[in-house]
């Protein structure tokens, strides 16, 4: 016997039921989404990401948006759950993607958590300061300028930096 369409089995051996069915619907579906994704991304001009403690605070701040976003839809619900045509209660699919998303932010904000991206951020900042305050006392020197003009353009410097950031 030949196995169904999206089964490992013929319609004699279990494939007609219609658990075996509804089971191969979805993995045909899901192939088709993931199919439809990987021909999508091949054809994306993607861009490298130069700096991955960046792109996971954005990740962050996006995955915590969405979650914020299904909130609102779950507490629009009257109810949470529904019986379907046979009477069977089912959970709206709002709370299923409230609960992903939930588990989604804690495993996101736990990984910048144990990773410190924040510290790490911070020194990063901080050797740039250096860099561009040692780059400044170079330039001041080279041109001769000394003592109390040298202090007065420094704090001329370090105003307009804080006003950029």
């Amino acid at each position: 016997m030949i196995a169904m369409n999206g089964q490992n089995v013929c319609r004699y051996h279990g494939g007609a039921t219609k658990k075996a069915r509804t089971a191969a619907a979805r993995r045909i579906a899901e192939e088709e989404v993931a199919d439809a994704t990987r021909r999508a991304l091949a054809v994306l001009d993607v861009e490298p990401i130069d700096n991955p403690l960046t792109a996971l605070s954005e990740l962050a701040g996006q995955v915590v948006a969405w979650k914020d976003r299904l909130s609102f839809r779950v507490n629009a619900l009257e109810r949470i759950r529904y019986e379907d045509d046979k009477g069977a209660e089912q959970l709206r699919a709002e709370v299923a993607l409230y609960e992903r998303a939930m588990d989604r932010c804690i495993n996101v904000l736990a990984t910048i958590g144990r990773l410190k991206i924040d510290e790490r951020l911070a020194a990063i900042s901080e050797k740039q300061a250096d860099l561009v305050i040692t780059a400044i006392e170079a330039a001041l020197a080279h041109a001769g300028i000394t003592g109390e003009q040298a202090a007065q353009a420094k704090k001329v410097a370090a105003r307009h930096l804080r006003s950029v950031s």
